[in-house]
C-alpha cells in the first residue's frame, strides 16, 4: 500500500516491511491459516525466531514452563499473538537500537496484548487491536531514525504527547500520528488499526473519539490501554465516557477490564 504523497514531500523514509512479515501477512489473510507453514516461516528466520522465543517466554505471557518452539507457542498462545509477537520483533528490527526507543517498544508490548485480549473478550477484531497497540508510537521511531539528535531533544522538551506532536509539527512539518499510521498503511495492517494509530493522541488527551471516526471500538481500545499503563485508577471512569461513543456495552467493557486484571495479576504471580 501506498504512502500518503504529502508525507512523501517530506523526504522522511518510512521502512519497507520485512519480507518474512509480507509472507506472514499473506498467510493469516487465509480464512483457514496453515499453522505449520506459519510456524515454518517464522523459524526459517533465525534471528527472528529467537526474538519471538525470548518475548513468548517473557512473565508478559505467563506461560507455565518454558517453550521450545514457535510451534508449540502458537498451542499455548494462538496464531493471533503468536503472529503479533511477531510483527513486534520485526517492527523492532526495523529500526536501529537506542535507549530512547527502548521505551517505546516496552509500551507497545503490553499495550498490544491489552487491546489484543480487550477487543477478543469484547468479540471486536483482536487482531487489528493487537497490531494497532503495536503500532501506536512506531511514528516516534521513524522520527528518531530521520533525525536522532533532534528528535532526542523534542522527546526530553514534551511531557506528553500533546506537546510532542506540536513540536513535531513545528521541526518536521508531521507528527508521529500520521507517520505511524502511514507506516501502519504500508505494512498493510488493516483500516481499524490504521485508524486507531491515527487518532489515538487526541482521543487519548480528549477522552473522546473523532466524530469522522468509522471505526471507533479500536481506538477506544487504545485510549483503555493508554489509561490501564499510565492511570489505573481511571480505567473505570474512562469506560463509562467511551463505551457510548464506540456503540459498546459499559457494563461489557467494565466485566472484560476486571477479567483480564485479574488474568495478568494471576500470571505475574505465577511467575513470581
Amino acid at each position: 500500500m501506498s504512502v500518503n504523497s504529502e508525507l512523501r514531500t517530506l523526504d522522511i523514509d518510512i521502512p519497507a516491511q520485512p519480507q518474512a512479515l509480507v509472507k506472514l501477512s499473506l498467510l493469516l489473510a487465509d480464512d483457514e491459516i496453515n499453522l505449520q507453514a506459519a510456524s515454518t516461516l517464522i523459524e526459517t528466520d533465525m534471528a527472528l525466531a529467537s526474538a519471538v522465543m525470548k518475548a513468548v517466554n517473557s512473565s508478559l505471557y505467563g506461560l507455565k514452563g518454558r517453550v521450545q518452539s514457535v510451534q508449540q507457542a502458537i498451542t499455548y498462545l494462538g496464531m493471533r499473538e503468536v503472529a503479533a509477537i511477531t510483527f513486534e520483533m520485526g517492527l523492532r528490527a526495523a529500526f536501529p537500537p537506542a535507549p530512547e526507543l527502548d521505551p517505546i517498544w516496552q509500551r507497545a508490548s503490553r499495550r498490544g496484548l491489552l487491546m489484543g485480549r480487550l477487543a477478543s473478550a469484547l468479540s471486536l477484531d483482536a487482531w487489528a487491536a493487537h497490531s494497532a497497540g503495536l503500532f501506536e508510537e512506531c511514528g516516534k521511531a521513524v522520527l528518531f531514525r530521520h533525525a536522532p539528535e533532534h528528535y532526542r531533544a523534542m522527546l526530553r522538551a514534551a511531557r506528553n504527547d500533546t506537546e510532542l506532536v506540536q513540536l513535531e509539527h513545528t521541526g518536521f512539518g508531521v507528527s508521529h500520528d500520521a507517520l505511524g499510521a502511514a507506516l501502519c498503511e504500508s505494512w498493510g495492517l488493516g483500516a481499524a488499526a490504521v485508524a486507531s494509530v491515527r487518532h489515538h493522541v487526541a482521543a487519548q488527551a480528549e477522552l473522546r473519539l473523532p466524530e469522522a471516526l468509522a471505526k471507533r471500538p479500536i481506538c477506544a481500545l487504545s485510549v483503555l490501554a493508554a489509561r490501564w499503563l499510565d492511570a489505573p485508577g481511571t480505567v473505570a471512569a474512562a469506560a463509562e465516557a467511551l463505551a457510548p461513543q464506540a456503540d459498546l456495552d459499559a457494563t461489557l467493557v467494565q466485566r472484560a477490564l476486571q477479567r483480564l486484571g485479574e488474568a495478568l495479576a494471576e500470571a505475574e504471580l505465577a511467575d513470581a
